[in-house]
């Protein structure tokens, strides 16, 4: 079996192809494994109660919400078996359940047990059973946005692409996306300043343009995914006061100022995480319309749309997903 990209969803698909007896290869563009999930918080979550994920992504497939939905507390379990140490044994929100991992040292434990051979492209010629775990077309439409790209640098669409030369499917919502507001320019941001660099207090702020129109949204979704989309290549954020999370900005070179009436500006711009739409697959994760084709991870759509969900919850669960029907296709 022949997987494509080794972030999370590649990484579990090869893994758990092995463990069911097919020869599994993951082949990655780029120059290290782990994909975006190295650079994240590594919270693998879902929502506590179903009705709150159907609520929170309502553009979303049923099905395969609830394959993520049902599947995701026995699939961290896989992932403690394979010795992966929790470094939070559950989430700090009351609306989620999950466990964050070192993603370093997640990553070395999955690439460990697999054959993953980096900087190699996608074959066009690709053999079955294929996985396809490329990590969406992020880069692609960041560039559309002039949007930051908060992940790695690689995934611009090549499974994407080469499913649908081939008579794949997409979703609805292929222009939406998970991101964070982060500091404009000329704040210096690199990988490693990803998670700690986001400005997350966008419900306490007004939201204006760069020309002084106010945007603020009546309402703010609790994971300000939302404010991300909203805003686009640039805005300000007007607080009362600063914290943490604005000094930060500051501290990396962004424009942080004090407005005449004393409150506290701050220039900021989405940065494009992953993107929501995707291909359609089935409860099985396989391609729609494809023989012998699956996809995990964000090359997926139709689960987190018109919202907000855990992308490494859906990579992990789908990454299982298809190995086991790959397998059981022999």
């Amino acid at each position: 079996m022949l997987v494509a990209g080794a972030g999370m969803a590649g990484l579990v698909a090869a893994v758990r192809a092995r463990e069911l007896g097919l020869d599994a290869v993951v082949v990655e563009k780029g120059s290290r494994a782990g994909g975006s999930m190295l650079l994240s918080s590594c919270v693998v979550w879902r929502h506590l109660e179903w009705e709150d994920f159907r609520a929170d992504c309502p553009g979303g497939e049923e099905e395969l919400q609830r394959l993520v939905w049902e599947r995701l507390d026995d699939a961290l379990a896989w992932l403690v078996s394979l010795g992966a140490e929790p470094v939070w044994q559950d989430t700090e929100n009351r609306r989620t359940t999950g466990k964050r991992f070192d993603p370093r040292a997640l990553t070395e434990l999955l690439a460990s047990r697999v054959d993953v051979r980096l900087q190699t492209p996608f074959p066009a010629d690709a053999p079955s059973p294929l996985v396809l775990a490329t990590g969406g077309f992020g880069r692609r439409l960041a560039e559309e946005r002039g949007l930051f790209l908060r992940a790695n640098p690689w995934s611009s669409g090549d499974g994407l692409d080469w499913a649908l030369a081939q008579g794949a499917e997409v979703t609805h919502g292929m222009g939406e996306f998970y991101g964070r507001v982060m500091p404009a320019r000329p704040a210096r941001i690199h990988e490693e300043d990803f998670v700690r660099l986001a400005q997350l207090y966008g419900a306490e702020a007004r939201v204006l343009t760069d020309e002084g129109r106010d945007i603020t949204p009546r309402k703010v979704a609790w994971h300000e995914n939302d404010l991300a989309q909203l805003i686009g290549p640039s805005a300000w954020y007007v607080v009362e006061h600063t914290n943490e999370h604005i000094e930060a900005a500051r501290a990396a070179g962004g424009t942080v100022v004090v407005r005449r009436d004393g409150r506290i500006a701050v220039h900021v711009r989405a940065g494009l995480t992953h993107t929501i739409g995707g291909l359609r697959v089935d409860a099985n994760a396989r391609v729609r319309g494809l023989e012998g084709v699956w996809a995990a991870g964000v090359d997926v759509g139709g689960v987190a749309t018109g919202g907000y969900s855990s992308g490494l919850a859906q990579a992990l669960v789908l990454g299982l997903a298809a190995a086991e029907d790959a397998a059981s296709s022999r």
